[in-house]
């Protein structure tokens, strides 16, 4: 196993760190999403009930690519290695595909409101800053 002789400061294994946590947390959403049982669907209001239920495989699929691939993205960078930064790409091409579905295809805004795309605009940003961590850890010599 090689590893990059050249240390990476305190604060990577910080953001590394927080990144893997944030990630972790939107896998648990994921598998809350996915695992719901029928009694604990229909506590949901009509509306949201009727997106959830009428949501394809392949919206399901992308989020389990946008959160799965976070997660192994950030253990990738903890272990220091540059293949983080496909993974994370990976991550991000899920979380669009995702987002296309709610957004485009859903009436996911009636439901939500305007402040339902805070936390989406809040992941993609997440999303963009940990590529642009990972090619910049590669960069200084901080990933192998």
């Amino acid at each position: 196993m090689e590893t990059s002789s050249i240390k990476p400061p305190t604060w990577f294994w910080v953001v590394a760190s927080i990144a893997l946590v944030w990630n972790l947390l939107g896998a648990m959403a994921y598998v809350n999403q996915v695992m719901m049982t029928p009694e604990e669907l229909q506590l949901l209001p009509e509306d949201q009930r009727a997106i959830l239920e009428s949501t394809p495989a392949w919206a399901t699929g992308a989020f389990a690519l946008a959160v799965w691939g976070g997660t192994l993205g950030c253990i990738l960078l903890l272990m220091r290695k540059k293949a983080a930064t496909p993974v994370l790409v990976l991550s991000l091409l899920g979380l669009i595909v995702q987002l296309y579905h709610a957004f485009f295809m859903t009436n996911s805004m009636e439901v939500y409101g305007p402040g339902g795309l805070v936390m989406p605009i809040m992941v993609i940003a997440i999303g963009v800053y940990l590529i642009w961590f990972s090619r910049s850890a590669a960069a200084k010599g901080w990933l192998s």
